[in-house]
């Protein structure tokens, strides 16, 4: 097998491998959140914290910059604060997301 093809499949491994890890925090968190506030926030932390490192190793292994998702994510958040999304709307949400973004600039 040629190292061309190897490290194709490897990439694809890897890249299904993340896909199911965010299925399974997503899960994870799902639970969580039906056990009401028994549970320890640190734990729906984790899952938080967990999904958006997963999402940016999988935007990086097709081929997206972390700059780029970054870039995305402000250009669709300031969107939804031009149209007023309903979020936005009830506490400024979007607002400081986009805020924050814009500090670690």
């Amino acid at each position: 097998m040629k190292k061309e093809n190897f490290n194709i499949m490897y990439n694809v491994k890897i890249i299904e491998d993340l896909k199911a890890n965010l299925l399974c925090i997503v899960a994870d968190f799902f639970k969580l959140l039906t056990r009401g506030s028994n549970v320890a926030q640190e734990s729906i932390l984790d899952c938080i914290s967990g999904g958006i490192i997963v999402l940016y190793l999988l935007a990086e292994r097709l081929g997206y910059s972390h700059k780029s998702v970054d870039q995305t994510m402000k250009k669709k958040l300031k969107i939804g604060i031009i149209e007023e999304d309903k979020i936005e709307k009830d506490g400024k949400d979007l607002s400081k997301l986009y805020s924050y973004l814009k500090e670690r600039e």
